[in-house]
């Protein structure tokens, strides 16, 4: 199974529209604001820090440059080509690889870790935006990925932030600048229950290891001023022994 050629084409005409500076995309925050604050809960929870880590839609790479100094080798996955060359294209050192990946082929994620072995892999904001019929699929690629080694972060938003965007897209003015091109591109972000992450992984062969809540943080303001911050749910996942 693959994703949908509407879902797919979505996701390159808003990479190619958006703009290549950093903050630029509503979800592009500081690593400090997003990573930095996922690997403290992640990384007790490896078994092998030394593995592949895979950041599974990675849009323009913000996050993986990051992950890049933190392990030893790291690849930026994402459907959209254009958000692979954005990728590449702020990473001239190289600090990362960066490569075209459909997440809910099944084969083409065996491919990759044919190539990497058990990788470790994070993973945020993607099952909310994905197809609903493209997300178990993701996380049985995840799956895979992660082998019996690996461990997987996942962060996504909880059924609290729907509302949110929802009166975000409302606003008299229309929805704030940044947030504007993602409805536009009809990838508008989707409700994932709170209680469906944690099945998709059981039903994908993983067990969770540790969860909670923490805000997702944007790039975008209230007309007051006030950061945006988006309520999330994130998990650690992995095969149990």
């Amino acid at each position: 199974m693959s994703v949908t050629s509407r879902y797919r084409q979505a996701w390159e005409g808003f990479w190619r529209e958006a703009p290549g500076e950093p903050g630029a995309v509503f979800w592009d925050a500081d690593p400090a604001q997003t990573a930095g604050l996922h690997l403290p809960l992640f990384e007790p929870h490896l078994t092998e820090p030394g593995l592949p880590l895979v950041d599974l839609g990675c849009g323009n790479g913000t996050q993986t440059r990051f992950l890049a100094g933190r392990f030893p080798r790291v690849v930026g996955v994402d459907i959209a080509a254009a958000a692979i060359a954005h990728a590449r294209h702020a990473d001239p050192a190289g600090r990362a690889a960066y490569r075209v990946l459909d997440a809910a082929d099944k084969g083409e994620a065996e491919n990759l870790r044919a190539e990497l072995g058990d990788a470790n892999v994070y993973m945020r904001g993607v099952l909310h935006q994905c197809e609903p019929d493209d997300r178990q699929s993701l996380v049985d690629s995840l799956a895979v990925l992660v082998g019996e080694r690996g461990r997987a972060f996942l962060v996504e938003l909880s059924e609290a932030a729907r509302p949110i965007l929802g009166g975000l897209a409302r606003q008299p003015a229309g929805p704030p600048p940044k947030l504007g091109p993602v409805f536009r591109h009809g990838i508008a972000p989707g409700e994932v229950a709170d209680d469906a992450v944690p099945e998709y992984l059981r039903s994908a062969g993983l067990s969770i290891l540790a969860g909670g809540d923490l805000p997702l943080t944007t790039t975008e303001f209230t007309p007051d001023g006030t950061p945006i911050e988006l309520p999330s749910k994130w998990f650690v996942a992995g095969r149990t022994r």
